[in-house]
């Protein structure tokens, strides 16, 4: 089974009987109770997540994502269709995970739960259990800017920074959980929400649109966009975003501002 990134609600309903499909809701447990499309097996996005200080934000470890995958039943023959109720941030970042880890096989559903509901699509409130995996997964970091990797590459050429906060935290205005505010030297500001062509459902832009927009906010599409937000949540959107739009060199800087924002050594722009 061959699904593009990105998805509507139409193809998934085509395949949705497909014994290779599995259908993650990254939705709050509370929301997955009440409704969610019919097969779909809940996960706590929050397990996407080292949970280690001093940065907990950082990608979880082999072992913990082995484990999530596992009782997601994933395996390297699985196709995995990705929602959440916060307009992609954690199914983006879901995605990345199993991308880091080297599963390519994976797609965010345009539109999310309130498209499949639009579209008239059935709902159910049954909760599923998927028969654990033997998955065993290792990551590595071609897909990954750490600190010291911006630190290194800031006087050259060869990056694009796509910040994805608000423009108040981009321009320091707004702090958040962290001891100076601004950006990176050099980053570009592109808030996350610039993604969508609309809200409600929320729809990612076109390709083309996407690709206007990112070359009007100044990142430059045929180098290394490396994409952060807060704590790599937004960021999980404008990952799937930037791939979306065709760019073909994308790491994410899962450290973000609250790493950056918090270290005395690290130079700042206002």
């Amino acid at each position: 089974m061959l699904l593009p990134l990105v998805i509507d609600s139409a193809q998934l309903h085509s395949v949705i009987k497909n014994p290779h499909l599995i259908i993650i809701d990254l939705s709050a447990a509370d929301h997955y109770r009440q409704e969610h499309i019919p097969g779909a097996i809940w996960a706590d996005a929050g397990r996407l997540q080292n949970g280690a200080a001093p940065v907990p934000n950082k990608i979880a470890d082999d072992r913990q994502l082995s484990q999530l995958f596992s009782e997601c039943g994933i395996t390297e023959n699985s196709h995995v269709v990705v929602y959440d109720d916060q307009n992609g941030p954690l199914a983006g970042r879901f995605i990345w995970s199993m991308h880091c880890a080297g599963l390519r096989n994976a797609s965010f559903l345009n539109g999310h739960l309130p498209a499949w509901a639009a579209a008239g699509y059935p709902l159910e409130a049954t909760f599923n259990q998927a028969a654990p995996s033997a998955i065993n997964v290792s990551t590595t970091s071609d897909l990954i800017a750490d600190k010291d990797y911006l630190m290194a590459h800031m006087g050259q050429d060869d990056i694009s920074i796509w910040d994805a906060r608000s423009h108040d935290e981009f321009i320091g205005a707004r702090v958040v959980n962290a001891i100076k505010g601004g950006h990176i030297p050099g980053a570009h500001w592109l808030e996350w929400t610039d993604s969508f062509v609309q809200l409600n459902p929320p729809l990612l832009a076109s390709p083309d649109q996407l690709m206007e927009r990112i070359i009007k906010a100044g990142i430059e599409p045929d180098k290394t966009v490396i994409t952060h937000c807060q704590t790599h949540r937004r960021s999980g959107l404008t990952y799937i975003a930037a791939l979306h739009a065709g760019l073909s060199d994308v790491k994410c800087y899962d450290g973000s501002w609250f790493e950056w924002g918090n270290l005395p050594d690290t130079p700042v722009e206002i």
